[in-house]
């Protein structure tokens, strides 16, 4: 009785497991399948797939525009949490819980009222839109980050540069800065992960000329699976393992 008790929860445990991950090895599997028509046959190993992904101008351009918006949202986002939490330290604390409101919500809420917004400013839907709703979505996962880490600094370092003559500017960018740049990369890559993987608000927010990579593989999955998109999904998810990787790693440093 004791050993089937003992086995019972490392066999939930591995269903669990197995339910979630079964998908995505099988998408990698027949990534490498030699199939243009029937992907779920396996027909031989190749890598055509993957030569074709990196051969597809419609790709690479969409590719090119995830990457514009990502890197847009993490420059924007970081910057103005960072600033945001050394400007207002003391009142940040008050309002901490506000910051999570991105994060709770649905992400559809959130990108349909974007999409009221911009109709009603009369923004034309494109690259600002999306970096405006990325940005958005990443502030709520850069302010925590950076708070926390703000309040886990010695503030006797702050009085002591500030007591040496230095200015509050002289003291954010050679002591605040160095002691929050664990934190700052650690939000950078968590911004720049979900950014890259969004689809809901790119959905809502992306003009005619400004497809991104989640949208493209959209698109691409109405006329069918194929190979190629689980090549590129395979690619996708190679990119945010080492990302979240490096993220876990400068998490457990700080």
């Amino acid at each position: 009785m004791r050993i089937s008790n003992r086995l019972i929860l490392p066999l939930i445990a591995l269903a669990v497991y197995s339910f979630l991950y079964l998908p995505i090895i099988v998408l990698v599997i027949f990534s490498f399948n030699n199939s243009n028509i029937l992907s779920y046959y396996w027909s031989g190993f190749t890598l055509d797939a993957y030569v074709k992904v990196f051969h597809n101008p419609e790709l690479l351009v969409a590719l090119k525009n995830s990457l514009i918006v990502a890197t847009s949202s993490v420059l924007l986002s970081v910057t103005m949490g960072v600033l945001l939490v050394w400007g207002l330290f003391q009142q940040v604390g008050r309002w901490f819980s506000a910051f999570y409101i991105t994060v709770m919500v649905p992400e559809v809420i959130i990108a349909v009222g974007l999409l009221g917004l911009f109709t009603l400013l009369n923004l034309p839907l494109g690259f600002l839109s999306l970096i405006i709703g990325h940005t958005l979505i990443g502030l709520g996962f850069v302010i925590p980050l950076i708070y926390g880490r703000m309040r886990e600094l010695d503030y006797r370092l702050i009085e002591a540069s500030l007591d040496l003559g230095a200015t509050k500017w002289q003291t954010f960018k050679f002591v605040i800065l160095p002691l929050l740049a664990p934190a700052i990369i650690s939000a950078s890559l968590l911004v720049f992960i979900i950014s890259l993987d969004d689809f809901l608000i790119s959905f809502f927010c992306a003009g005619a000329a400004s497809q991104t990579l989640s949208l493209y593989i959209f698109s691409m999955i109405r006329a069918g699976i194929s190979p190629e998109i689980n090549a590129l999904s395979t690619l996708m998810l190679l990119v945010s393992t080492i990302l979240v990787s490096a993220f876990s790693i400068l998490g457990n440093k700080e």
